[in-house]
């Protein structure tokens, strides 16, 4: 068709050259994020210990989950793995701490709320692990939950019976870790995990609600081929 979209445009009956070969490096590009949850227990030991996030995928059970991790806990398709044919671009990391149990989603309950988020904040790191080789990203208190207002932590009834406590958090410090010159590229059919790693000094996870959820979110683009011609 004269003038349609991928088909040179030359006049009928023009002597003009035309090019042989149709572009080959045509890409689609779109904003995305990936997200993995880990889940530890109520009363679990966090010192030395090393979780190791994205090896669960969508529907399957793993992770500290006793149930098969569903939309809220991750969307990735393959565990560990960047799918064929497909390339990612991580711009920038994010760490959202939530309550495990089903009453106390946002870590607004007690002292225990306030002692379990501190353990991630204070002795958490972050790392990629990539086949042979770990790159250490940052301490978990300079990852922040991306668009969470930082207001702090506060409590109210100190010193009054722990049953009357009341604390009220916020589970992120405001900004992402950005990748502000060079993005960590995933390429086609690459490995990777993100480690979340605590120091000796951790003390273990709150007794008193139902355990903790650690979401690490990769906040970048996807880049996939376009097959022409």
């Amino acid at each position: 068709m004269y003038g349609f979209p991928g088909v040179p445009l030359v006049q009928p009956g023009a002597a003009q050259a035309v090019p042989l070969e149709l572009p080959k490096d045509v890409l689609r590009v779109g904003e995305q994020a990936i997200w993995s949850t880990q889940r530890v227990a109520a009363g679990a030991a966090l010192a030395n210990q090393t979780f190791r996030l994205f090896t669960t995928p969508l529907g399957q059970q793993g992770q500290g989950f006793a149930a098969a991790m569903s939309i809220a806990e991750t969307n990735i398709k393959e565990g560990g793995r960047i799918p064929s044919g497909l390339a990612f671009d991580v711009l920038g990391i994010a760490t959202i701490i939530t309550a495990a149990d089903n009453t106390d989603q946002a870590l607004n309950h007690n002292v225990d709320s306030l002692n379990s988020l501190q353990n991630v904040y204070r002795h958490g790191v972050i790392s990629w692990d990539f086949l042979q080789t770990v790159i250490d990203v940052a301490p978990v208190s300079l990852i922040g939950a991306g668009g969470m207002i930082a207001t702090g932590i506060t409590q109210t009834n100190a010193g009054v019976a722990a049953a009357a406590d009341n604390t009220a958090i916020s589970n992120g410090n405001g900004g992402l870790w950005v990748y502000r010159k060079f993005p960590v590229a995933l390429p086609a059919n690459s490995t990777f995990n993100i480690l979340l790693r605590f120091g000796s000094n951790c003390p273990a996870v709150p007794a008193g609600i139902g355990g903790t959820d650690i979401k690490v979110a990769l906040i970048g683009a996807f880049k996939t081929a376009i097959e022409v011609g």
